[in-house]
């Protein structure tokens, strides 16, 4: 009777125990509408590496199913953005969300990544090297202005196996 008793008790909590575990996992300081890294686990949409440096990490949010897309980079992120338009026309609507970590946060502030300020020199995830700031930063660029630089410099930067890359005077120089 004691076995029964024990086990009747163990299911019944069971729900409240995965309520709790699940959780565990949230980040409850996330932006409202945007999706919770697991960290080490997810795969940059664009370069499939492993999404683990929070300093560096983006995402967008948008279109007819609010479809998400997670990256490593924020170069990833401005490179997929100018190389996908066509693809998914709705990343140009008002609508579309993106973020990224505020660099000095290290994932813990999130940034709307079109009006952030960037600065190049950081040594981020696939070699892009741009960091997001809240406030104007010396020698900080726009989002637009990353993305053309990104995009236009290193097309194929973030694809596996490419040996395409670029010097930080040629990034700067554009």
């Amino acid at each position: 009777m004691r076995r029964r008793a024990l086990l009747l008790r163990g299911f019944a909590l069971t729900p409240m125990a995965a309520a709790l575990l699940a959780a565990c996992g949230e980040d409850k300081d996330l932006p409202n509408g945007m999706a919770v890294f697991k960290w080490d686990r997810d795969v940059c949409t664009r370069c499939k590496m492993a999404i683990s440096d929070h300093r560096f990490a983006s995402q967008i949010r948008g279109g007819p199913k609010d479809t998400v897309f997670k990256f490593d980079d924020i170069g990833c992120a401005a490179t997929w953005l100018a190389e996908k338009g066509k693809e998914f026309p709705w990343m140009a609507d008002a609508a579309t969300r993106v973020w990224v970590a505020e660099f000095t946060s290290a994932g813990k502030n999130w940034l709307d990544a079109t009006a952030a300020h960037y600065v190049f020199g950081k040594t981020s995830p696939m070699g892009y090297n741009f960091a997001a700031y809240a406030d104007q930063q010396t020698n900080g660029i726009s989002f637009d202005a990353m993305g053309q630089k990104t995009s236009s410099t290193w097309p194929a930067n973030c694809h596996p196996g490419s040996t395409a890359t670029a010097s930080a005077a040629t990034v700067l120089s554009k």
